[in-house]
């Protein structure tokens, strides 16, 4: 009788450790950008109700840190030209106030260039490397770098800045982005 309870609760103490754990583990090429990854939360970004991507935000162990590598990995849910996606991209940023008016302009003209159209499906990842800048990425493999820390600090804030007009998205984004 005693063994028999004693087998209960071990089974429930596993269940509730394995509960527990992360559910996803981040893909290789994100975990060799941000080693230790965790999903620090995820959420759809939505315009007039129609769903644009879903978002992924993945944390290293220092959580959102100035020093602090992070990858976002968007799928998108429909077909975008990638230089709207740019586009809109610098909309958000200078809506944030972020960069000068040159700053910007140049930063449009390097995001049109590395960012391709998308279909339903596609996943386009950014990572901030905050001494670098950012890198991306197109279904896993390799597009491009902008190495440029003040463009990726304003890249990421579209998501996570306080005044980003996504609010919603960012709090279920930063869940988990606390340091561990």
């Amino acid at each position: 009788m005693i063994a028999r309870r004693l087998g209960v609760l071990f089974s429930a103490l596993l269940l509730s450790l394995a509960m527990a754990l992360p559910a996803w583990s981040a893909p290789a090429f994100i975990e060799a950008d941000v080693p230790a990854a965790r999903l620090s939360g995820q959420g759809t970004f939505r315009w007039f109700g129609l769903s644009i991507y879903d978002a992924q935000l993945w944390v290293g162990p220092k959580g959102i840190a100035p020093d602090a590598p992070l990858a976002l990995e968007l799928t998108y849910s429909r077909s975008l030209n990638g230089k709207k996606i740019a586009e809109s991209s610098v909309d958000e940023i200078s809506k944030l106030g972020l960069g000068t008016p040159a700053q910007q302009a140049d930063w449009l003209a390097r995001m049109t260039a590395l960012f391709p159209d998308v279909n339903d499906g596609t996943r386009l990842t950014g990572v901030l490397l905050p001494t670098l800048g950012a890198r991306f990425y197109l279904d896993g493999k390799l597009l491009g770098e902008i190495a440029d820390p003040v463009f990726a600090r304003a890249f990421f804030a579209i998501w996570l800045d306080p005044k980003t007009s996504a609010g919603k998205l960012r709090e279920a984004l930063l869940m988990n982005a606390a340091a561990r």
